[in-house]
Parts: structure tokens; sequence; C-alpha cells
């Protein structure tokens, strides 16, 4: 977060002539704010005026001229004004001068509702050397924008997808060196590298997964082939599973209840679902909540567009993902694995206990023909040929997967460029490097980008403080996020299409985003930026525009694991997704040809994005982080618990501690955007204590009343466990339901209940409450001087 030079300057050089102050709206959640900004005029050059040099006499004699008389009465009258003019020339020199401090501190921003708008008036450098003059805003992004047009972005993606990158593979160490390499090239400040040696799994070529038929013994019979012999789910568990087959629609907890609502029980079943909403560790996890026996997914043609002329994904082709419900290696839960030697033989408890195995459309079709029972929703229906799509149960099956597990070693690449001021606090950039198959949308464009805008920063004059790396294994460096990273923009998955844009983020970046949309052009509507293509006939453009981390999402670990705000930019199709994501067709020509291509067109519009918000954090003097976003958070979920408030009354219970806590966290961004707004933005220390409490906000959000290897996710917002509010609500849930079935909800990833349960209710209750209390007392900065309640 470092404060352009220009700026200081500009306050050595402002001028003693006449100035105007203009008024600019400043886009935010409060109407009516203005920004003042000073705008230095030249000075008129007028003629001097005339200077009557004054003498000093004693008294006249008598007889002196009458005038003489009148001028010593006027003398002794001045006499008696002089302290009446010092006064008023003192009040008019305070007036001034506080007029002129005030203009000139239009460019102090107060964080919470107003987020800083960088105008084109205001002077900022990008360099200490004052001989190369000032550069405005307008002239940063051009620099910016000229140095990133002159790199070779689409050759860069197209010879990046064509190498072998399966992890721990030569082709993925070659591409590691090459990286680094390249990083090394461009005379970073600092190049490094580290390596982790993960436990990965992966099929077993002399032991395949294989699926049968059970035959009337109940012994495996008939093969079903598995087309895609290759494709598996990483950390699945291992063995065997049998049971009849039932369909499940996507697995998610709802859906499941559905089943069972409509008699068909998923206990000691297992379980064909639907790619897509959620992610396949996910699935899982609901499937081993709900009793099942094991997991089938695959991918129907009706998640995926239809459009004649575009690329469809094959239907003898399954699709990759894995299954661990947590971040880093499974096999270290809570610690970093740079050698797994030395660490106790203990598991996640997010990997699951069942097996789970991708299958290809053609062997859903084939399945679900053989399936019994009443015939599902509509909204259930999908597009396999000649399935009617019943809910089961159909005839048995039998399961079994034999993936081994490796230990393998995974390199991690660093560059960073130090910055001027607060060198120590970090902007982190990062893509993922290798795939399952040729991954040309799941990294290589990415990969891209990324030494795209390490090239072109190391171009500039002077570069923003950011970390740039391929990849990050964050159990090694907990401490050095929670700490010192301010942001982490991800740029996986980027470009999965070009109809729509979205950006999945932390609240606090909500307002910058917005922001910097308006600085982009958009790659597919001419003569539009972006936010006028997200905003057209749309007055709530977030609605339509941000979403929740997902926890497929590399970024998603970073906030909801680590407590640092992330965001994930993503163009895709309207209405369907990318078919090729996690598939051997992932190819640069299945890329190219779903974008009709246009894909280096996104992809430089993703890589001018990413790059002006790495400026505006690494440069803005305070962070431009919303921290008054995460209050609306707050009262959008008690929104929802409200209308139990009088089930939980005639229980003797209530929701008021959250109430107060939420008020406390409120009214603590307020008092911090008050400090800021009224403080003196060129007293560093003072600053960078401020940027310190802003960008500690997320990490606030992690509760520290549960175990992280238990659960890994912490987050209360955004993470999966008791400790969420999301887990708060579905359980309040249960005091309006029968208490005969289970209930749950993709939000909470617990365990569904069959009914309220008081104790339950006050533990959540408890440590929802605490942990949005401390991140308001933690807000408010003075923790000597707060009014606790509980």
């Amino acid at each position: 977060m470092e404060r352009l030079w220009g700026l200081l300057q500009g306050a050595k050089r402002l001028s003693p002539g006449p100035s105007q102050t203009i008024y600019k709206h400043v886009e935010g959640t409060q109407q009516g704010r203005l920004q003042e900004e000073e705008e230095d005029r030249e000075e008129v050059a007028e003629p001097p005026a005339r200077l009557c040099p004054m003498e000093l006499r004693g008294p006249e004699p008598r007889g002196s001229r009458p005038g003489r008389q009148n001028l010593g009465l006027w003398a002794a009258a001045g006499r008696r004004a002089t302290p009446y003019l010092v006064l008023m020339a003192l009040l008019i020199f305070t007036g001034a001068f506080l007029l002129g401090y005030v203009a000139f501190r239009g460019s102090c921003q107060a964080c919470g509702d107003d987020v800083l708008v960088v105008s084109e008036d205001i002077n900022y450098e990008t360099s200490l050397d004052a001989h190369q003059g000032t550069l405005y805003w307008s002239d940063l992004q051009a620099m910016f924008l000229r140095h990133l047009g002159e790199g070779s972005l689409e050759d860069t993606i197209r010879q990046t997808s064509l190498r072998k990158r399966m992890a721990g593979s030569a082709g993925m160490a070659a591409l590691a060196q090459d990286v680094r390499a390249a990083l090394l090239r461009q005379k970073l400040d600092h190049v490094w590298t580290d390596t982790h040696y993960v436990g990965l799994q992966f099929p077993d070529p002399a032991h395949p997964n294989t699926l049968h038929w059970v035959d009337a013994a109940g012994e495996p019979g008939e093969e079903l082939p598995l087309e895609d012999p290759d494709v598996y789910c990483p950390y699945s568990a291992t063995g065997n599973a049998t049971g009849e087959l039932v369909y499940a629609h996507y697995g998610r907890p709802e859906d499941l209840q559905h089943l069972r609502a409509r008699g068909v029980e998923p206990a000691g079943r297992l379980l064909l679902v639907r790619l897509g909403l959620i992610s396949f560790a996910q699935k899982v996890a609901s499937a081993q909540d709900f009793g099942a026996q094991g997991v089938l997914i695959y991918p129907d043609p009706a998640d995926f567009s239809q459009d004649p002329h575009k690329p469809g994904l094959s239907s003898h082709r399954a699709v990759y993902g894995h299954v661990h419900l947590g971040t880093g290696d499974p096999y270290t839960p809570g610690f970093p694995s740079f050698n797994q030697t030395q660490f106790p033989p203990v598991q996640s408890s997010g990997l699951p206990s069942i097996p789970a195995q991708p299958i290809s459309a053609d062997i859903a079709s084939l399945l679900l023909r053989k399936l019994e029972g009443p015939v599902t929703p509509q909204e259930w229906q999908g597009r396999l040929p000649g399935s009617p799509y019943r809910l089961g149960p159909g005839p048995g099956l039998h399961l079994g997967v034999n993936n081994h597990r490796v230990s393998t070693p995974i390199n991690n690449i660093f560059g960073c460029i130090e910055g001027r001021s607060e060198p120590d606090h970090y902007v982190v950039i990062g893509a993922q490097r290798d795939a399952w198959g040729p991954g040309t949308a799941k990294s290589a464009v990415g990969t891209a980008i990324l030494l795209e805008l390490v090239r072109t920063f190391s171009s500039m004059a002077s570069g923003p403080a950011e970390v740039f790396s391929s990849s990050a294994g964050m159990e090694g460096y907990l401490s050095l996020l929670h700490l010192k990273a301010v942001v982490y923009v991800s740029l996986d998955n980027t470009v999965l299409g070009d109809d729509k844009f979205y950006a999945k983020t932390s609240p606090l970046l909500i307002s910058l985003i917005e922001n910097i949309l308006k600085q982009v052009d958009s790659p597919n509507q001419s003569g539009q930026t972006l936010y006028e293509q997200v905003a057209f006939n749309n007055h709530s453009w977030d609605a339509e525009v941000i979403q929740p981390l997902p926890m497929d999402s590399s970024a998603y670990s970073f906030t909801a694991f680590a407590g640092v705000p992330a965001v994930e930019f993503s163009f895709v199709e309207d209405g369907q997704v990318y078919p090729f994501l996690h598939t051997k067709e992932d190819t640069y020509d299945n890329l190219h040809k779903m974008l009709q291509g246009r894909l280096p067109a996104v992809a430089q519009a993703v890589a001018q994005l990413t790059g002006q918000l790495l400026i505006r954090l690494s440069h803005d003097h305070l962070l431009p982080l919303d921290v008054g976003r995460y209050g609306d958070v707050v009262l959008r979920h008690i929104s929802s618990l409200n209308e139990f408030s009088g089930d939980l009354k005639a229980r003797g219970l209530t929701l008021q501690w959250v109430y107060s806590a939420r008020g406390d966290y409120i009214r603590a961004a307020e008092k911090l955007r008050k400090e800021i707004y009224s403080s003196e933005e060129s007293d560093e220390r003072l600053m960078r204590m401020y940027n310190v409490r802003i960008m500690r906000v997320e990490f606030y959000f992690l509760s520290q009343y549960v175990s992280p290897a238990d659960s890994p996710f912490r987050h209360i917002f955004l993470g999966h466990g008791d400790h969420t509010l999301g887990a708060l609500l579905d359980h309040v849930r249960l005091l309006r339901s029968s208490g005969s079935k289970a209930l749950g909800t993709a939000s909470s990833g617990v365990a569904p209940v069959l009914a309220f349960q008081e104790s339950r209710f006050r533990r959540q209750l408890a440590l929802l409450t605490w942990t949005l209390q401390g991140a308001a007392n933690a807000l408010s900065g003075d923790v000597w001087n707060i009014d606790n309640n509980f």
C-alpha cells in the first residue's frame, strides 16, 4: 500500500495563487457524500501595488498646518484600532488556512461506505526521481496498458497448453524451472522456490477401478466398462461399496432430504449424482452424512451449452475432481508438508470414508434406464437420451476404488516486487500451474496472465508491492498470511466463456471491484466498460456479478482457512458451464472455438482488470477495503433468523446477543471511518495503523473457538461447520420441521440432525456471537476501552 510520490510532491508545490475547489460525487452507499479536490490554477499577473514610504515624526510645533492635527487624531485612532485589525487578520488567515486544509485533504479517504476514487486531477508519481515528472492516474493507467500490450499473451497460453503438467511429473518440474527463469529475467527483487512433499492419490494401473452389476446372489457380475479409466476422484476412500442405485440430482443435502421425503432412503445405497452447483467434495460429504455407501458422478448434457455451433463434451468422457473437504495435504492436516516423515500419521477430518468415482454420460444413461420408483421432479430432469429419470432404487451395483497414495514433490515458485512504503505488507497474486490433461482453461490461461503481469510491472519504472506466485502452499505460510497478506487474487478459471462476468470475492472487495470495472473496456461490447456491460438494465449490479467464493476455488482457502480477503474473476458462457474443465478435452483449440476466436481479447481484459486492481491495492495510501460491508452480510442473515424469534422465545431463547454483536461491529466500522476521515494522511505511522486494522478484518471472522485441524474452514460466514452462521440458520429451521426427518443445506457443511436441540443451539450461538463480537472489538482498535456487555 504505497502512496505515490506525486502526492507528497504535490503538497510541497501548493501555490499561494487562487484555487478552485471542485465537488465530485463519490460512488458509494452514502448518498450525497462529496469529494473535494484542490485544482491548482496559474496565477494571473496583476500590476504591482504602489507602496508609500512611512515616516515616524515627533510632536509638531505650534503653528503648524491644521492638517497635522488631523493626522495626529487619525494616528491615535489607528493605534486604538490596531488590536482589532490584528485579530481580524488572524481570523481571516485561520479561516483561509482551514479552507485550504480541507480542500487539500480531499484526497484523504474514509473507509467504510466510501472507497477511494482516484481522480485524474490528483497528481501521482511512480518514481522517486523528480526529473521524470508528474504522472496522473490516467498516465499510470496508460503506462500499464502500454506495457501490457507489448506482450504475447495468446502465444504464452498456447505454448503452456501443449506442455505435460501432471503434478509430480517431469514435465511439471521442467515448467516450474521455466517459470522461475522467467521471473529471474524480469529482475524482480526476490525470486525463490520451496518444495512440499504432498501425499497425492493416483489410479493404480495394475488394479484399475471397476464397476459391476450385482447378481441375484449379491456377488459382482457383469462389468460396466469405465470408458475413461484414467479419470478418478483423488482422495476418495479406497475399497469396495455395494448397494442399490438411487438418483440424487446434484447430491446436495436438500436433494437427499427430498429423496427421503419421497420415500427413497439414501442410506445403504450408491448414489448417482450430476456434476455442478457444488464441488465433488461437498457431494461426497453429503452422501456420507446421509449414510450412502458410495457415489458416482457424471456430466449431464443439460448442464452444458446446446449450441450446435460450439463444441460439446463427448458422451464417453468423465470429469476429474478431488473429494477432500479441506485444504492442503490431507495427510498432514494443519501443518506444511515440507517433510512428511516428521509428522504423526494423522488424516484430515475432511477425507471421506466412502468411495467415489467419475463416470461418463453414456454409463450414466445406461444406469438410469435400470432405475424404478417414482419419476423425478421436473427440475431434476436432464437430457440423457432414452432415460426416464426415476429416483430408484434400481439393481445392485458394486464399486471398487483402488487408488494408491504417492508422496509427490510439489514446487512453489515465488517472485516479489518490493514497495517503498510498508514493504512488509503483501498483495498476492497466484495461478495454478499443474493440470489433469491439457488444462488450458484450468491453468494455462492463468499462468500466462500471471507471467504477462510480472513482465508488465517489472517494465514500469517502479512496481507495486506484490508477491507473484504460480502456486501457494498456505499451511507453511500461515503466520505470513495472517500478519502480512492484504489480498489474494486468483487467476484460475478466469476464461470459461465470454458472455457473462462474475467476481467471486469477499465483501470487503466489492466497492473496489465496482470502481475498477469502470476503468476496463468490455471485451465483447464495443464502446462500453465492463461496468456498463454488467449494469445494463440492472440497477443492482452486484447481485448479478458478485458471488461468494466456491469451495473448489483456490481462492476459497485463502479466505475461509487463512482469513485473507480473496477474489477470482471469471468470464463464462451465459447460463451454461464450460464443458471441458477437468477433462482431457480442455485444449487450446476447444477453448478457442468455444469463444469463437475471442480468447485473446477476453484474456487481455482479465489481465487489465487484475493489473489495475493490483495497482490500486498497492499504491493507494489507505487500503480501499470496505469494512462496513460485513455489517450488511450479518443483517441479511439475521433477517432470515428473525422469522423464528417467536419460536425461540417460546422456548426461553433469544438471538439478542447476535443482534448486539452485529451492532457493535457496525459502530466499530463507522468509528474507524470517522477516525480516518478526520486524520492527517501525511502521518505515515497513523496510516499504517489504520491499514493494519483494515487488512485484519477478514481474519477476525475466523472462529478462534474451533480447531483448524477439525474445522479447517473456520470463517463464520464462508466456512463449513457448526460454528458458522449458515449452520445456525439450518438448525433453527428445525423448529418448524416435523422433527422426524433430517434437514440440512450445503451452506452448513455439517451432518444433518433429526430435531432441534437446545444445547446445540446455545453452543452455536456462543461460537457465532463471540467471534462476531471479537471482530467488532478488534476493529475498534482500543482493546482497553471496550464496553463488553456479555
